[in-house]
């Protein structure tokens, strides 16, 4: 079973970056896409960004222009730069690598962001 572990997350404060990690425990292949989600106490889980397979990206208006998402060459990591952090970006950030063929659907514990004003 693979793991896939985040981290970079902490207290930051308004306008601040962080680049967060998550790392796969092998190499993964047949990855549908990779996807960070973001969970706020009491809210559903929302997508924050996703790189297809095929290299296009999907990101949640609200992060448009200040987060990245982008894969290691190896495609053990997946990666969210985010630039300019406001407040209402705080949350825990999950990692999600489905499989194209539905046959996995990995997640990780995720890795706390706190953006203060």
């Amino acid at each position: 079973q693979v793991r896939l572990v985040e981290s970079g997350g902490r207290l930051v404060q308004a306008g601040e970056s962080l680049r967060l990690s998550c790392v796969a425990s092998e190499r993964i292949s047949g990855e549908k896409y990779m996807a960070w989600y973001r969970q706020r106490p009491g809210e559903e889980r929302e997508l924050v960004a996703r790189l297809s397979r095929g290299g296009s990206t999907t990101y949640a208006d609200s992060v448009k222009d200040r987060f990245t998402i982008s894969a290691g060459n190896r495609k053990t990591t997946v990666y969210l730069q985010m630039n300019l952090l406001k407040p209402e970006d705080t949350g825990l950030y999950i990692c999600n690598i489905p499989g194209v063929w539905n046959d996995y659907d990995y997640w990780g514990q995720g890795t706390q962001v706190t953006v203060s004003s």
